[in-house]
């Protein structure tokens, strides 16, 4: 199927490029699009070396941790000479894993002959981070050498500064169709479900992952039910089309261990080499703090929890649900610095909070930030004190990565794993059946230990191995695998989803943002919406998932340009976008946000 979604892809993309320059053309006949630019190897390594030896120079880090870099850095580029297609590289939080990766791909391009280099992303957070970071190294180059295609891409404040409908963001537009740029920044659900569909547009740039690099980051965060479509795909990826799949986390998923499996779809199987054979110590030389597990039985009230934070100047809390954050919030109603971050934060929102987050640590103020998963994986926060409700082991682990993250600490940071005093009832504890799953397999492995040493790669494997004979993701998704089996491509892009809820985009009326969410809701209200509105208005939208009860009530659907109105697109009706908690409906009204 891939096969023929490869020909497809090919097929689209020359027939649009084709369209486009008809279009494009005069008398003269068709005026082709510029292609993108190529990646010139030697120059973008020669940018990093450079980038990596003013950091080198500069840097305040201990000791220790230059040394574990350094020892990152070799391990990478030895890597990159190896004549293999399927790596995984295990890092710990703060050993400057982004760059490393960037050295080996670009190494890894230059000793293979590969022509792109796709990273891929679970977070727009994180995504927005490592462009940023990207950019910096290779500022010398041209607009679009680093290309980002995700929902906000276009919209922040460098976007802002350049003309937004400009000659650069219109290419940025037109390459991100066919990803024909030197290094592409996406997310997990567009590359993912691009390699499962059936339509045109998102087929159109799988040939452009043919001979390139592709990176996935915090890979951890890979749902497990659809862990074996998706490898047998990489997999075949890297045998017939010479592209590199590389697996980076510091909590490295044991993914080998569904070798067999793998191998009924995808003749290679999923046996990758691992980047950096000498991590595990690593994870010792980068230890920087100390884990406080609960004892057996013990729990830890709303009350309980906001009297201890009251007693430390600077702590992130993380939670499973938003109703537990909330009924945090609200114990924490008059305290000083306090903050929130959830997907009830329209994307500006988020974006504002974590500025605002850092400034406050970085001049030492109170700083009290309550938060869902949404702030863990890659979020580049440093708290000395870090309180996280028992989860998945490789969340209480990334969270704790939010915790004395540059090791600038006299002592180490502290991490107290606790448990909500909640009903018994799972689904009241845990947002999903299989979070749920994931945490009592960290509960088991605590009772049977007493402690866990979340700096140890063989606890990881232990925890994964066990989850997965729990779980058994070979069989957890038999409706995709009998789609695969009948070759039929629609069903099998119809359950191939990352997100499987579909949702509807809420505009919100955000403070900071009034003027715009103002311009935007006359736009729609006199004209109807576009395509240019809805890139407009993805950083003021707040996801929430379809319910069988139809749309809600205090949100109205945006007329459409060409008549009618959206089914996806609805903007806030009333007062019920708070400052603090984002999208706040009325009360006795569940909404699921996405």
């Amino acid at each position: 199927m891939l096969d023929v979604r490869l020909l497809f892809s090919c097929l689209v993309d020359a027939d649009f490029l084709d369209t486009e320059a008809h279009f494009n053309g005069d008398a003269k006949g068709k005026q082709p699009r510029a292609a993108g630019p190529k990646l010139d190897v030697r120059a973008a390594l020669a940018a990093l070396d450079e980038h990596m030896a003013t950091l080198r120079a500069s840097t305040g880090a201990q000791v220790a941790v230059r040394q574990a870099r350094e020892t990152l850095w070799g391990a990478v580029t030895r890597a990159s000479q190896e004549n293999h297609r399927l790596f995984t590289l295990t890092a710990p939080t703060g050993s400057g894993k982004t760059l490393a990766m960037l050295k080996f791909a670009l190494e890894h391009a230059k000793n293979n002959g590969l022509k792109r280099i796709v990273v891929v992303v679970p977070f727009l957070t994180v995504i927005e981070q490592t462009a940023r970071t990207y950019r910096t190294v290779l500022k010398g180059f041209q607009g679009n050498f680093v290309l980002e295609h995700h929902s906000l891409a276009g919209l922040g404040v460098e976007a802002e500064q350049r003309d937004a409908e400009g000659a650069n963001e219109r290419q940025r537009r037109l390459l991100s169709d066919n990803w024909d740029a030197p290094i592409v920044l996406t997310t997990n659900v567009q590359l993912l479900e691009s390699l499962f569909s059936n339509r045109p547009s998102a087929c159109r740039k799988l040939h452009n992952l043919m001979e390139s690099v592709i990176l996935f980051d915090e890979a951890q965060s890979l749902p497990s039910n659809l862990a074996v479509p998706t490898l047998a795909a990489l997999s075949h990826l890297s045998v017939a089309y010479r592209a590199s799949v590389v697996f980076a986390t510091a909590t490295q998923p044991a993914f080998d261990t569904l070798h067999e499996e793998v191998k009924k779809h995808a003749i290679q199987g999923w046996q990758p080499l691992e980047a950096v054979p000498e991590h595990p110590a690593l994870f010792v030389a980068l230890e920087r703090v100390t884990v406080r597990w609960p004892e057996a039985g013990e729990k830890r009230s709303w009350t309980q929890l906001a009297a201890e934070l009251r007693d430390v100047k600077q702590a992130l809390v993380v939670v499973n649900l938003k109703r537990h954050a909330l009924a945090l919030l609200d114990e924490l109603s008059e305290t000083e610095g306090l903050f929130h971050l959830s997907t009830n934060l329209c994307a500006e929102h988020r974006r504002v909070v974590l500025n605002r987050v850092r400034k406050q640590l970085k001049y030492g103020k109170p700083c009290r930030l309550i938060s869902t998963q949404c702030v863990e994986a890659g979020v580049d926060l440093d708290f000395p004190f870090v309180y996280r409700a028992l989860a998945p082991l490789e969340a209480i682990a990334q969270a704790a990565g939010r915790c004395n993250r540059e090791g600038r600490l006299k002592e180490k940071g502290n991490v107290i794993v606790f448990e909500p005093n909640e009903e018994a009832n799972w689904r009241r504890r845990y947002p999903t059946h299989s979070y749920y799953q994931a945490a009592e397999v960290t509960r088991t492995l605590l009772i049977q230990h007493g402690e866990l040493d979340i700096n140890d790669p063989a606890l990881f494997r232990e925890y994964y191995r066990r989850l997965y004979d729990l779980s058994d993701p070979a069989s957890q998704n038999q409706v995709l695998n009998e789609a695969i089996t009948a070759l039929d491509f629609a069903e099998v892009a119809r359950c191939y989803r990352l997100i499987d809820q579909s949702a509807i985009q809420v505009l919100v009326p955000w403070g900071d943002c009034w003027e715009e969410f103002d311009a935007l809701r006359t736009e729609a209200d006199r004209q109807g919406i576009s395509a240019k509105w809805m890139r407009r208005a993805q950083g003021l939208a707040v996801s929430v998932y379809r319910t069988n009860d139809g749309p809600p009530a205090w949100a109205v659907p945006a007329k459409l340009r060409r008549g009618g109105v959206s089914d996806e697109w609805f903007i806030l009706e009333g007062d019920f976008y708070d400052d603090t908690l984002g999208l706040n409906p009325p009360k006795g009204e569940q909404v699921f946000i996405a």
